[in-house]
C-alpha cells in the first residue's frame, strides 16, 4: 500500500515519527512536505496529498497540521478524498468501516505520537465494512460531490 503524507510545519515533527513507522512496517511511502519547520500554509499540502489520492497514485493519504482541522478541511475539496480528523483509536476504526475514508487528518498540538502512532494502524488496518447502509451514506456523498465540486 502506498501513503500520501502531507503537513504544515505544526505537524512536521509527528509527520516525520509517521513516515518512519511506515517505512519501517514495510509501506510505500510519498512525503508531499513540508521538509522542514519553516512556516507555510498547510493547504498546498492537503492539495498535493489528496489528489494523489484521488487520482490513485496513493492508496491513503495521512495529513497532519497542528490541530488536523484546516488540514482536513482543505483535503475535503478534493473531489473523491473522504478525509477524517480522527483522536482515538474508536474513530479510526469506525471512520474505514462506515465511511471508508482515503485520508486520516492528525493534530500534533492535540494527539501525543504513540497515540497518533496507534491511530494510524488502526485506521491502515480497518478495512471498509462494505454493509449497504454504509456503502448508501458514502454514495449520497459522492452525489453531493458530484453537485457542488465542480
Amino acid at each position: 500500500m502506498k501513503i500520501a503524507l502531507g503537513s504544515d510545519h505544526g505537524g512536521f515533527a509527528l509527520k516525520e515519527s509517521i513516515k518512519k513507522h511506515l517505512t519501517e512496517q514495510g509501506y510505500e511511502v510519498e512525503d508531499f512536505g513540508t521538509h522542514s519547520l519553516e512556516s507555510v500554509d498547510y493547504p498546498k499540502y492537503a492539495l498535493k496529498a489528496a489528489i494523489a489520492v484521488s487520482k490513485g497514485q496513493c492508496d491513503r493519504g495521512i495529513l497532519v497540521c497542528s490541530t488536523g482541522i484546516g488540514i482536513s478541511i482543505a483535503a475535503n475539496k478534493v473531489k473523491g478524498i473522504r478525509a477524517a480528523l480522527c483522536g482515538d483509536l474508536l474513530s479510526a476504526r469506525l471512520t474505514r468501516e462506515h465511511n471508508d475514508t482515503n485520508v486520516l487528518a492528525l493534530g500534533a498540538f492535540i494527539t501525543g505520537e504513540k497515540l497518533a502512532l496507534a491511530i494510524v494502524d488502526t485506521w491502515l488496518t480497518t478495512p471498509f465494512s462494505g454493509e449497504e447502509r454504509h456503502q448508501r451514506r458514502i454514495d449520497a456523498i459522492s452525489q453531493i460531490e458530484n453537485e457542488y465540486l465542480k
